[in-house]
């Protein structure tokens, strides 16, 4: 489903909330002419998702927020843990044709680059490789190290940042895929990946699940 969805009953106690709260739950249920135990799961339900708020001895009111606004604000706290997928990574002396070979068997749209201490050097996306691929250079002797974007001149992020600050940074960098990175002895350490898709994927799973 593409919101949140409410029962007939829970979307008449949030009318009753709007039209009279704060209002107890007894005074609820006498409105519905229900006992104030079969309204506690539904109360329970529209405290837990946001729509509504309580207040000892004051009773239940209405946040003023709709099923977008609870979508956003879940998102707004969402993290990278979790939602990143496993990064392709390949040796920074390895040839162009090789990395395009790599692109194309693991369906990525961008390679991280490491050292021989697996520590992260360069990024090297399908831009990258199709202008390397159109210039009169041979291709299985050209080191990928020669036209790959290199640190610092590379968009990271950690585990902790948030993911809408994530796809801020792709849309403003342009860019397809950002590596996920580890402070290691002497270098940098890419452990997962971030890309369009995972945002997309974050997005079309917040709407089809209401919890």
């Amino acid at each position: 489903m593409s919101t949140i969805e409410l029962s007939n009953r829970q979307e008449k106690i949030m009318q009753i909330v709007k039209d009279f709260g704060p209002i107890t739950g007894e005074s609820i249920a006498e409105k519905l002419c229900l006992t104030r135990a079969t309204l506690r799961p539904d109360l329970a339900i529209l405290t837990m998702t946001g729509f509504l708020d309580a207040r000892p001895r004051v009773g239940y009111f209405h946040t003023g927020k709709n099923s977008n606004h609870l979508l956003a604000e879940k998102l707004k706290k969402m993290v990278v843990e979790g939602y990143e997928s496993t990064p392709v990574l390949i040796n920074e002396n390895v040839s162009v044709y090789d990395a395009i070979v790599t692109v194309f068997s693991e369906d990525v749209g961008t390679l991280f680059v490491t050292d021989s201490n697996s520590h992260l050097v360069g990024v090297l996306s399908r831009k990258d490789l199709l202008r390397a691929s159109i210039g009169q250079q041979k291709l299985s002797t050209l080191p990928i190290n020669i036209i790959m974007t290199r640190m610092p001149n590379i968009t990271t992020c950690q585990k902790n940042d948030l993911l809408i600050d994530v796809a801020k940074k792709l849309i403003n960098a342009q860019i397809d895929a950002i590596p996920v990175i580890e402070e290691a002895a002497n270098g940098i350490k890419v452990v997962g990946r971030i890309t369009k898709t995972n945002i997309t994927r974050v997005f079309v799973e917040l709407t089809e699940n209401d919890g």
